[in-house]
């Protein structure tokens, strides 16, 4: 059976979405993203290394899980911040009896351009 994709922004295959979903230390970590939040800062959360915290972010955004937004600093360096991207997955067969993926992207993290502005001290 093909497998099929269908969300209202490009994303991974029903593949990358359900091995992100089976690893345990992901699907911990989307469980503290409602609000944008740095590497270290989950790292922190979900007690995990930096390095495995930031592979399992690879998964979770190469999969349309989360995404990566950018605050302001002082200085010449930027600040990554991760967030869900998603309110609801739904997993199922189509009318062809096709496995398809329907990720429900209406978790609006956004406020138009301002969203990925935040300032440091």
């Amino acid at each position: 059976m093909p497998l099929e994709f269908s969300s209202s922004e490009d994303a991974a295959d029903l593949a990358g979405v359900v091995a992100a979903l089976d690893d345990a230390d992901c699907r911990e970590i989307i469980a503290i993203l409602e609000a944008p939040k740095t590497v270290p800062e989950i790292a922190e959360a979900v007690d995990l290394p930096l390095s495995t915290t930031y592979r399992k972010l690879d998964r979770l955004t190469d999969a349309g899980l989360a995404s990566e937004t950018v605050g302001v600093r002082r200085g010449r360096h930027h600040a990554s911040r991760y967030v869900a991207t998603f309110d609801h997955i739904g997993i199922g067969l189509d009318d062809n009896h096709e496995f398809r993926v329907d990720i429900d992207c209406s978790n609006d993290q956004s406020l138009g351009i301002w969203s990925n502005v935040h300032e440091e001290f």
